[in-house]
């Protein structure tokens, strides 16, 4: 059996800088910050939550430009998932007849179904002790295959549909799962990624596992700080990110332009700790898509971290890419995202392999914005704390998630098809 080469054809983006990838770009690259104070609007709902920051989309979606039929189903999640994933599309130049052939699939998901939706389910079972005035469609809202579901239906989707509902590694692994399927020649191609929206449920959720930032309530933009001595925590997001997948040969068939190419996806399990990845299990994962793919250490230019701004995470991550790269004399600068988006959770490797590609095409890293003072239980490697000029062609893109599953992407830049 050949193996197909997969290439990146399509990307959209709806981000807390607002509608599109060109204003997700202008905001990372020119360092702003997508957090804001949500504390008097969160405290009406939980009087007692510490953290009172996150990255919330405040624009105006335009949402009704989606036929009501199919809106009715969504909660604000699949509204941006079905979005981002228009914007790809489009981008792409892919048809419906495409989506309809079989031939085309989604792998996409977020940590749960809408929050919000839940919330207000719940709420008004419990108040009214009765299913009368909760409305059918309700239930497609919550569902945890919502996102996916909702982008095969309005694209009239026959190929595969996939929901690897895990967290924080959602994205991450819906795109590797959808590279995997046309790797081996399943599908001719996948829109993949992730959506996550901003509830108070889930900055509460982390207040209760002490892992959001709660000391820069009144300095939002400071918040988090991946890496830095002075971190606090997590801050939650919101947003989605859809990348559209093809065979080189399809692509190649089409005409269209290859934005990227995808080479190396591996997901692991720590399954140790429901909360914690450990050094030693990321160095094991780093080690296994290496010698899967063949690449050598000093072939990655530049590392995309997961860096949340957690104690213990960014120590973990940190402390295995200096075992693995710096120890052994290899030095690819590293940075987080996080502190331009917050922690968009399932939506987080999209939108960040999104910006990595626009890295790739600027020749331009983005550094971990926050971070003054690296903190010296973080591993001695090379962090990006200011612009570079460096033009990468090989990036690592690192995803960690609750329970222990962990996702790694390989990205390289496709010019002239090497």
């Amino acid at each position: 059996m050949k193996l197909q080469r997969v290439v990146i054809t399509g990307i959209g983006a709806i981000s807390p800088f607002g509608n599109g990838v060109e204003a997700l770009f202008d905001g990372v690259f020119s360092n702003r910050s997508g957090v804001i104070n949500l504390g008097a609007i969160w405290k009406e709902s939980i009087t007692d939550i510490l953290c009172e920051v996150g990255s919330a989309i405040s624009i105006d979606l335009n949402e009704k430009r989606i036929p009501r039929d199919f809106r009715r189903n969504m909660g604000r999640v699949s509204i941006l998932a079905c979005l981002s994933a228009e914007e790809a599309v489009q981008m792409a130049g892919l048809s419906l007849e495409h989506f309809s052939s079989g031939d085309y699939g989604v792998a996409f998901a977020s940590t749960t179904g809408s929050s919000k939706s839940l919330y207000e389910f719940m709420g008004r079972f419990i108040e009214d002790k009765s299913l009368s005035s909760i409305k059918s469609g309700q239930f497609f809202q919550v569902m945890s295959h919502t996102a996916a579901a909702n982008i095969a239906c309005l694209l009239n989707v026959k190929g595969r549909v996939i929901s690897p509902n895990s967290a924080c590694s959602s994205a991450a692994q819906s795109i590797g799962l959808a590279y995997e399927a046309i790797k081996y020649g399943l599908q001719k191609g996948m829109i993949c990624g992730g959506a996550e929206e901003l509830h108070v449920t889930t900055t509460g959720t982390f207040d209760l596992l002490q892992a959001a930032s709660c000391h820069y309530n009144d300095q939002p933009d400071k918040t988090p700080k991946p890496f830095d001595k002075d971190r606090d925590g997590t801050v939650c997001g919101e947003g989605s990110g859809a990348i559209i997948l093809e065979s080189e040969d399809s692509a190649k068939q089409r005409g269209a332009k290859i934005l990227g190419e995808i080479i190396g996806f591996n997901t692991f399990s720590s399954g140790e700790h429901m909360s914690r990845v450990t050094e030693s299990d990321l160095v094991a994962g780093i080690e296994r898509i290496l010698l899967e793919t063949g690449i050598a250490l000093g072939d990655i230019d530049y590392i995309n971290a997961h860096g949340t701004g957690t104690i213990q995470g960014d120590s973990e991550e940190s402390l295995a890419l200096e075992k693995v790269f710096n120890a052994k004399g290899y030095t690819p600068y590293v940075s987080s995202l996080k502190g331009h988006l917050g922690h968009t959770l399932g939506a987080s490797a999209a939108l960040e392999l999104i910006v990595c590609l626009e890295m790739m095409k600027k020749g331009c890293l983005v550094p971990t914005k926050n971070l003054e003072n690296p903190d010296p239980n973080c591993g001695n490697i090379n962090y990006l704390k200011e612009f570079k000029a460096v033009k990468p062609r090989l990036i690592m893109k690192d995803s960690f998630a609750f329970g222990g599953i962990n996702s790694i992407l390989l990205l390289r830049s496709y010019e002239n098809g090497n």
